[in-house]
């Protein structure tokens, strides 16, 4: 194998996976990331969509991960001003959990280690004076802060964009079959699969890489089950996170921190469309991570705590979505899952003549950069020819370009009478490339069929070409989050549309 097809091959299309894969090609680096579904299918587009230090963490003496993630929020908030933006978060104290001073200085030492102050400090409240307050039970203290927050799947997809950009192959529903040591590097086999069914499509691809990165996730035990190599000397620890959506019970743009009765807290978090996102439990899962399911006491773990600090909390019978991620933890012998790092692990395998492999365990997606050049670092003995890191750079993207405001008042000045909230909700999913979804239209029939929920033909038509949708719940449930306020009827009208411009233009494919 004197000549390997790619430099680098990546199992995994998560937001580690993809980030892996842009870092690699920014640095001259041929790249093939290969991902068994849709991109961000599983942990990456089921997490509370935070971009933060983790302020639960400092108490964990986390300190390095949060300095470290605070860090990298500043980058995100800078330099995608479309997908991460800041959002005030309300904490109410409960005296019985923890005291006021504590609270007060843990979120001191959370301003400074955030280091520039890219967002508002930490702040007192009254809560019985505050508007905050307003929808809360008794309370009277309570404090401020501000975080970031954004559409972790759309992010996953913007990362495997910038790869694609730069050159790598990004190959979703393709899945990793095994892999085994060749000349110079590995011989690995991949397969596609139908989008809809799983099924295999179309004969084994047979790929050569000098070296491999198992950023699998959840799945990254079985992945390395299927290399002909040693295993690495670690064990991945399944935890369960679930997330209900209700329609919103109060006044306001701001999210709530609620501290629960076993010291764990639970977030309630701004969501689509008039809609709050409540999250998140920490449940150890037994079986593979195709087998998670919000359980029934988790639902009422997390309504427990709502109705435990506001005035008009919703009942479980209220709960309009919900959805379920798996973390993928780095096993460090912690009896409370809620009590395991969230930090990552990199494990490098092989010795010459060896070929390398990566395993990746743990990591957040605030930090998906920071493993994504460490990752390049490691590998970097491997990987001759490979350029300097670049990413740590603020202007690593590109310009930044303009924020979702300023998109939008294009937009509705291109179509008058799109609605409001319909162009921001196209500005903030696709920044600057809401324009591209416009195209040349002029009114708000010029986009085509209006499904529901702000989506239309042209956005769906646009994802099929150039962000990899190749079935209904890659559009509805990943790259616009607008399934649960469509009717079945409409959902199906948009699966039938996604599979006749898969038929007609093969090669948007």
């Amino acid at each position: 194998m004197s000549a390997p097809s790619f430099d680098l091959a990546v199992i995994g299309g998560g937001v580690n996976g993809c980030a892996i894969a842009r870092d690699a090609a920014g640095r001259g680096l041929s790249v093939l990331l290969c991902e068994q579904g849709d991109l961000a299918g599983g942990t990456s587009s089921a997490t509370s969509k935070l971009i933060h230090g983790g302020l639960r963490y400092l108490e964990q003496r986390e300190w390095r991960m949060v300095r470290e993630a605070l860090r990298e929020r500043a980058l995100l908030l800078r330099s995608l001003p479309h997908l991460v933006r800041p959002l005030e978060l309300i904490l109410p104290h409960d005296p019985a959990l923890r005291p006021r001073w504590l609270v007060r200085l843990g979120l001191m030492l959370y301003d400074r280690l955030g280091g520039a102050r890219d967002l508002p400090a930490a702040r007192a409240l009254r809560l019985d004076q505050d508007p905050a307050g307003a929808p809360l039970l008794s309370g009277r203290h309570g404090f401020a802060f501000h975080d970031g927050w954004t559409d972790d799947a759309r992010l996953v997809l913007t990362l495997a964009q910038e790869a694609a950009a730069r050159g790598a192959r990004v190959a979703p529903r393709t899945a990793f079959l095994g892999a085994r040591p060749g000349a110079g590097g590995w011989i690995l086999e991949t397969q596609a699969r139908d989008a809809e069914s799983g099924a295999p499509a179309g004969s084994p691809q047979t790929h050569r890489a000098r070296v491999l990165v198992n950023a699998a996730g959840p799945w990254v035990a079985e992945v390395a089950g299927r290399i002909a190599a040693e295993p690495p000397p670690a064990r991945v620890r399944l935890v369960q996170g679930s997330h209900l959506v209700f329609r919103r019970w109060y006044e306001g743009g701001q999210g709530y921190l609620l501290q629960a009765a076993d010291r764990r807290v639970v977030f309630v978090l701004p969501w689509h469309a008039g809609h709050l996102l409540v999250g998140t439990t920490d449940t150890p899962l037994a079986g593979p991570p195709q087998s998670a399911r919000v359980e029934p006491a988790e639902i009422e773990y997390l309504c427990r705590t709502l109705a435990r600090w506001f005035r008009h909390a919703p009942p479980a019978a209220d709960v309009v979505d919900s959805f379920v991620g798996v973390r993928p933890l780095f096993d460090d012998g912690a009896e409370n899952p809620a009590r395991v790092s969230r930090d990552r692990r990199l494990i490098r395998m092989g010795r010459a003549p060896e070929p390398a492999i990566l395993h990746v365990f743990g990591g957040k997606l605030t930090t998906h950069r920071a493993l994504a050049a460490e990752a390049l670092d490691l590998l970097r003995p491997d990987l001759p020819g490979s350029g300097p890191a670049w990413t740590h750079r603020e202007d690593a993207r590109g310009a930044p370009g303009r924020g979702p405001d300023a998109v939008a008042r294009q937009l509705r000045s291109q179509i008058p009478d799109l609605p409001d909230e319909d162009a921001r909700a196209l500005a903030q999913r696709h920044g600057e490339r809401a324009l591209e979804v416009a195209g040349e239209a002029r009114s708000a029939a010029d986009l085509g069929e209006d499904f529901g929920a702000g989506l239309r033909e042209a956005e769906l038509v646009h994802c099929v070409r150039r962000e990899w949708v190749r079935c209904a719940d890659d559009l509805l449930r990943r790259r616009t989050r607008c399934g649960f306020l469509l009717s079945p009827a409409a959902r199906e009208r948009v699966a039938a549309r996604i599979r006749r411009e898969l038929s007609d233009a093969p090669a948007s494919r």
